[in-house]
């Protein structure tokens, strides 16, 4: 029989390599399902070694669902400041409370209810049924289908060759531990079987993978070609008052949603710094200001774009009335330690502090 479908001895070969080379993850310590699934919402596109620090600030925080339940979401943004794609943060706060007011805080354990939930797709849904309660869902992730790709030689990832994939999985799962499966094949398209280089010799499909007896493993799956991300120039302003500032809160639906940042934007064409700052708080918060020194500038880069912000401090021409629809507050320095803001403003802070903070 080809060793491709000797099922039963794949599924020996993957439990048995996991058992002996699994990395030391601290939610691989507990088999709560809110622990489980925050690790995975906090590793949608971040690196594992980005998530552990911020994933034990959180539980030190919130050590239970009821506790981010209860919790005020500007709080939650606080801990999860640095980390990223926001909308994680927020749609994971909207599903614990689902679960806390609908579910008697208890995690769903039937899969289409679970993926109800805010936040919660396939891949999240079939990662933590499979490690908390060894339900067969394969957990197909970027490493998992680039594993099985190779493993079975297939080129493309079309919809048809996933199913494929899905399929053969589940295969797998049914001579051994859904969970250790899952999280055995996400090691090894980590750790093993990377994109740009795959470490046959040391991976337990070695004798049954397809690619590998191509010699050109790193060729499957065919991948795009990534387009360059636009750059923009942008331009804020520390808008004093006496001993404090203007700072705006980022509408919910947008990127950034729910964070704190100074007033400011996008430059036009042919505008100078000073006329584009001026432009952009007229129009952001119905000040008319005169723009004093500059800060600084920082470059930024996001997944889909970069910018290049230079900051200014500025100062009202006639009064502080504000005339916006966004949540605004004037704080002092010392409070921004309570607020989340974007990346790219620490970057700013960084520089403030250094030279001081007063215009």
């Amino acid at each position: 029989m080809n060793n491709m479908y000797n099922t039963n001895n794949i599924t020996e070969q993957l439990i048995t390599w996991y058992s002996k080379h699994k990395r030391d993850l601290p939610w691989r310590h507990s088999k709560d399902p809110y622990k489980i699934w925050l690790s995975e919402i906090m590793l949608q596109q971040t690196q594992v070694d980005t998530v552990i620090p911020y994933y034990k600030k959180w539980l030190n925080k919130y050590p239970t669902l009821k506790d981010v339940a209860h919790a005020a979401e500007g709080d939650l943004l606080k801990i999860w400041e640095g980390l990223g794609y926001y909308n994680r943060c927020r749609n994971f706060k909207k599903a614990c409370d689902i679960v806390l007011s609908d579910y008697k805080g208890k995690v769903p354990t039937d899969f289409h209810a679970f993926i109800k939930m805010p936040g919660v797709g396939e891949y999240i849904a079939a990662a933590v049924l499979s490690i908390v309660h060894d339900k067969s869902y394969p957990a197909l992730d970027g490493n998992i289908m680039r594993v099985l790709s190779r493993f079975m030689k297939k080129k493309t990832l079309s919809r048809y060759n996933k199913k494929v994939i899905y399929n053969h999985i589940c295969k797998w799962m049914k001579f051994g531990s859904p969970g250790d499966i899952n999280q055995a094949l996400m090691d090894i398209g980590s750790q093993i079987c990377k994109p740009n280089q795959a470490h046959c010799y040391k991976c337990p499909l070695e004798n049954s993978c397809r690619a590998t007896k191509t010699n050109l493993p790193e060729s499957y799956p065919t991948t795009k070609q990534n387009k360059p991300i636009p750059n923009y120039d942008v331009v804020t302003g520390i808008i004093w008052d006496h001993d404090q500032f203007l700072i705006l809160q980022r509408n919910e639906m947008n990127h950034l949603g729910g964070l704190w940042e100074f007033p400011g934007g996008k430059m036009k064409n042919g505008e100078s710094q000073s006329e584009a700052l001026i432009r952009e708080i007229k129009e952001e918060c119905g000040l008319e200001v005169y723009v004093k020194s500059k800060i600084g500038s920082i470059k930024h880069v996001y997944s889909h774009f970069s910018i290049h912000m230079t900051t200014f401090h500025c100062v009202s021409k006639n009064n502080t009335i504000i005339k916006t629809t966004q949540p605004y507050r004037w704080i002092k320095p010392i409070q921004i330690k309570d607020l989340p803001f974007p990346k790219a403003n620490h970057k700013l802070f960084s520089i403030l502090n250094k030279q001081g903070w007063h215009v």
